[in-house]
C-alpha cells in the first residue's frame, strides 16, 4: 500500500511541474489542425481524382 502511494505523490509531484497551455493556446492549436487537415485532405482528393482519371485514359487505349 505503501508503494501505491508514493506512486501517486510522485505522479501528482510530476503534473505539478508541467506546463499546461491556456485556453486560447487549446482553441488556436485545434483549429490549426483542422485546417491542415482541410487541406490534406482537399490535395489527396485532387491529387486522387487526376490518378483515377489517368488510370481512366490508359484503360480506354489499352
Amino acid at each position: 500500500m505503501k508503494r501505491l502511494r508514493r506512486y501517486f505523490d510522485e505522479v501528482w509531484s510530476e503534473l505539478k511541474k508541467v506546463s499546461w497551455p491556456t485556453r486560447e493556446q487549446v482553441r488556436n492549436l485545434t483549429v490549426l489542425v483542422f485546417a491542415i487537415s482541410f487541406v490534406v485532405g482537399l490535395y489527396i482528393t485532387v491529387l486522387d481524382q487526376i490518378f483515377q482519371g489517368l488510370l481512366g485514359l490508359i484503360a480506354r487505349t489499352s
